[in-house]
C-alpha cells in the first residue's frame, strides 16, 4: 500500500496553472468524530499531510499548491473495515481554487463540483468501470486458484490473453477519452499510467502523446513522457540494440559492442529484487546449457549507490558467472533509462548482428528460445 500511494503521489503534476490556495470542502452523509478525514497532497515537490474532523458530515481543507496534482483522501470510519485494502478512499486532483465533494455516505460515492480536473477525471473513471469490474473479475480468479493451477503454463497463458483483452479496451477507452480531452491534464497522466501498464503498445503510445495539445507536449512532464516512449520505439524487436559501456564489479568499462558475434541477453536486474532473485536459476540454467554455443549474457544491476556489496554478494550466492555492470544508481542507471527500464527483471536477447530478437524472456522460455536459436 506503501508503494501505491508513493506512485500515485509521485505521479507528476503539469505546469499549467500559476500558484494558489485552494479550499476543499464538503459533506458526507451525517458522520461526526471519530470519524475522520486525511489528506497526502505534494506542494513544490514537499508531501503534505493534514486531516479534518467532520462535523454532521460536514469537513474542509484549506492549503497551497505550486501547481495542479494529483492527491489522496482517506475516510477512517468509525467501524473500519478489516481488510485495510477494503478501506474507503479516493485519488483526486487537488488544484487552485474551491473544490466540493459530496456525498450520501462514503468516499467512495463521491461527487465534485468546482474543479475541471475532477470532473474530467470523474467522467474517464465512469468509463472505465467495465475495465475495472474485469481486472477484479480476472484478480479473483487468480486468488481462487491453488499454487499448482497458478504455476501451471496453461493457466499463465490464459491469464495472459484475458488481460491482454482487457488492456486493449482499456487502451480504447483512453484513446477516445484523450481526443475528446486534449488540453486537459488527466489525459497526460492517463497516458503516464497507460504507458507502465503497456509498454509494449509503442505505436498506441506515441499515437496518444501526439494527440495532445502543444500545451502538454511542451511541458517538462510531456517532454519526459515523449523521451520514454522514444527509449521504447529504440527497443522493440527487429531494431539495433542501443549501444552503451558502463563499469563491471571492478571498475573497468564493458562496451556492448565488444559482445557482437555472440548472442546476448541483456539482462537488468538487482540484488534486492525478489522477482529477480527467484528467475536467477532460470537464466543460470539457459547460461550453462548454452554458453558454449554462442550464448552469454551481460547483466545490468539498479543496485542503489550503497549496494555494491550486496551485488557482489548476490552474484556469487546465485551463481551468476558472466559478465556484470552496474552505475549503482537504482532507477537512474543510465542503461535502464537508455532502455527505458522501469521494472525488473527484464531483458533483451540481441542476435550476434547486435539486433533484438526477443524481450522479457521468464522461466524455460529463454532455454527454449535459444534452443531454436542455437540448433
Amino acid at each position: 500500500m506503501k508503494q501505491l500511494l508513493a506512485a500515485l503521489l509521485l505521479s507528476p503534476g503539469v505546469l499549467l496553472a500559476q500558484k494558489g490556495d485552494f479550499t476543499i470542502k464538503g459533506k458526507i452523509g451525517n458522520l461526526n468524530a471519530p470519524a475522520k478525514l486525511q489528506l497526502v497532497y505534494r506542494n513544490g515537490g514537499v508531501e503534505v499531510k493534514d486531516s479534518a474532523e467532520l462535523k454532521d458530515g460536514v469537513f474542509q481543507f484549506k492549503g497551497s499548491v505550486e501547481e495542479p496534482g494529483q492527491a489522496m483522501m482517506v475516510l477512517k470510519h468509525v467501524n473500519p473495515p478489516a481488510d485495510p485494502r477494503m478501506r474507503d478512499m479516493i485519488v483526486f486532483y487537488v488544484e487552485k481554487g474551491t473544490i466540493t465533494l459530496n456525498s450520501a455516505d462514503s468516499l467512495k460515492k463521491v461527487t465534485f463540483s468546482g474543479s475541471s480536473l475532477n470532473t474530467d477525471n470523474q467522467q474517464l473513471q465512469e468509463s472505465l468501470k467495465s475495465v475495472s469490474t474485469a481486472y477484479q473479475a480476472l484478480n479473483g480468479e487468480y486468488m481462487a486458484a491453488d499454487e499448482q493451477k497458478r504455476n501451471s503454463p496453461e493457466f499463465q497463458q490464459y491469464l495472459d490473453e484475458k488481460l491482454a483483452v482487457i488492456r486493449g479496451q482499456q487502451g480504447d477507452i483512453y484513446k477516445g477519452f484523450i481526443a475528446k480531452h486534449p488540453k486537459s491534464m488527466v489525459s497526460l497522466d492517463v497516458i503516464q499510467q497507460y504507458a507502465y501498464e503497456a509498454s509494449d503498445k509503442v505505436g498506441q503510445l506515441d499515437s496518444m502523446l501526439n494527440s495532445l495539445d502543444g500545451s502538454l507536449k511542451n511541458t517538462k512532464n510531456g517532454q519526459e513522457l515523449a523521451k520514454l516512449i522514444g527509449s521504447w520505439k529504440a527497443t522493440v524487436i527487429g531494431a539495433e540494440a542501443p549501444l552503451f559501456t558502463q563499469n563491471d564489479t571492478l571498475g573497468k568499462p564493458v562496451n556492448l559492442k565488444d559482445f557482437r558475434g555472440k548472442y546476448v541477453l541483456v539482462d537488468f536486474w538487482a540484488s534486492w529484487c525478489r522477482p529477480c532473485r527467484m528467475e536467477n536459476p532460470y537464466v543460470v540454467a539457459a547460461f550453462n546449457n548454452h554458453k558454449d554455443k554462442a550464448f552469454t549474457i551481460l547483466s545490468v544491476s539498479l543496485d542503489q549507490p550503497t549496494g555494491h556489496d550486496a551485488w557482489i554478494n548476490a552474484i556469487h550466492k546465485d551463481g551468476l558467472a558472466w559478465t556484470h555492470v552496474s552505475d549503482l544508481k537504482f532507477w537512474d542507471n543510465d542503461v535502464a533509462k537508455l532502455y527505458g527500464v522501469k521494472s525488473v527483471p527484464q531483458n533483451f536477447l540481441l542476435d550476434p548482428q547486435g539486433k533484438i530478437v526477443a524481450k522479457n524472456l521468464r522461466g524455460e522460455e529463454l532455454d527454449k528460445r535459444l534452443n531454436e536459436l542455437l540448433k
